[in-house]
């Protein structure tokens, strides 16, 4: 049987290490051994009660139609009120649209936006699907070294310094995958001045920032929307709601963008899940809001433990996170390549981690990606195991 031609496009996309590395990960374990996993991005809580409970109802032999292609309407009133009661920001719901996860709010966004040959400014290190979703329109990506001094995030200045009369946008995550670190906001504003200025699209990608840490006064983290209106805002229920396999998110787009994006979803997806849509009504319940805050506070806990057990075994955090539940580690201390690292601490201590070729190539030879969504038994197991490795080394 002859092999189909496969299109440029799809022979462009790198793989997704972190999932090659669960892949191993998984051989082992079929193989008797116990993996602690620490590579991938997926909280071990799962959806709140009453989203469960939820889904077991709409699940109940009812009819299953279409929503419309924007998404439920009582989903995006929520969402809405969402943003009002908790960033004090007012959406009108008509710019929501509801997706299949995040990322085809990213596609949809990508397609509505992007012709061949714009140039795209993106942090390096950063989530590597955004970019990949940008080169599959055409775009021309110009990762944009983040150091330490930046938290590993762009700034106003570099974006200003890389900016040239190609580019077309520029795509922030915040707080970010793979360091957990988030852009301050006052410089995520200037970042939004700079590419207004210019007549540039900026998306920012929230998925996380629910996760962050709370301020003094216990405020939660301001979104993009509440100094730049006319961002594309995109989300999900994966990571703070733990809804990873449910496959839903949403964007916030200017209320110009709406039309287009409703014609895409028309004609690439239909509809997100509708039993997904009408069980994640449940999300924004007192009652599920409250266990999601008592999982934001247990992933502190689990960030404490791993700093400190990092820093007892020798690994050193640059920047420490204050998002995501991710810690970006420096092993070049080591003599092993990210890489490397990972490979023997997969295949010797039987952790597994993902190396920083995932994210960009500033960082990539030197640093390591441990993502603490695991429990806590788990990491301290992982830590151990990784302080043997050291040792042997």
């Amino acid at each position: 049987m002859s092999t189909p031609r496969i299109s440029r496009r799809a022979r462009a996309v790198a793989p997704f290490y972190a999932m090659e590395f669960g892949k191993q990960a998984a051989a082992l374990e079929a193989g008797g051994r116990h993996i602690v996993k620490l590579s991938l991005g997926e909280p071990d809580f799962g959806a709140p009660p009453a989203v469960l409970s939820a889904m077991r109802e709409a699940m109940d032999g009812r009819p299953m139609a279409y929503t419309e292609a924007l998404g439920l309407p009582a989903l995006r009133e929520a969402i809405a009120r969402f943003y009002a009661e908790r960033h004090e920001v007012e959406v009108d719901p008509a710019r929501i649209v509801v997706t299949a996860g995040a990322s085809a709010a990213l596609v949809l966004t990508a397609a509505a936006l992007i012709d061949p040959g714009d140039e795209v400014l993106i942090g390096d290190p950063s989530y590597p699907c955004n970019r990949q979703i940008a080169e599959s329109f055409g775009a021309r990506v110009t990762l944009v070294p983040a150091t330490a001094g930046s938290r590993f995030q762009l700034d106003a200045a570099s974006v200003r310094a890389s900016w040239t009369d190609d580019t077309r946008g520029v795509m922030v995550a915040t707080p970010s995958n793979p360091t957990g670190t988030s852009v301050p906001a006052g410089e995520l504003a200037a970042i939004c001045d700079v590419a207004r200025e210019r007549d540039a699209w900026r998306i920012v990608d929230e998925i996380y920032l629910e996760l962050a840490d709370h301020d003094a006064r216990g405020r939660p983290p301001r979104s993009a929307l509440s100094f730049d209106p006319d961002a594309v805002v995109v989300n999900s229920f994966s990571k703070y709601f733990g809804m990873t396999g449910w496959r839903l998110g949403w964007c916030v787009v200017p209320e110009g963008l709406v039309p287009a994006m409703e014609r895409l979803a028309q004609n690439y997806f239909l509809c997100a899940s509708v039993p997904a849509q009408h069980a994640a009504l449940a999300c924004f319940t007192a009652e599920s809001l409250a266990v999601c805050e008592a999982r934001r506070a247990e992933f502190a806990e689990r960030r404490a433990l791993v700093l400190d057990g990092l820093a007892r075994i020798g690994l050193p955090v640059p920047v420490p996170p204050d998002g995501a539940f991710y810690v970006y580690f420096d092993v070049s201390g080591t003599g092993l390549t990210s890489w490397q690292f990972c490979e023997r601490a997969l295949q010797e201590a039987h952790v597994a981690l993902t190396p920083g070729r995932d994210f960009g190539v500033h960082s990539a030879q030197t640093h390591v990606r441990l993502s603490y969504a695991a429990s806590a038994g788990e990491l301290r197991e992982g830590l151990a195991r990784l302080e043997k490795f050291l040792a042997a080394l």
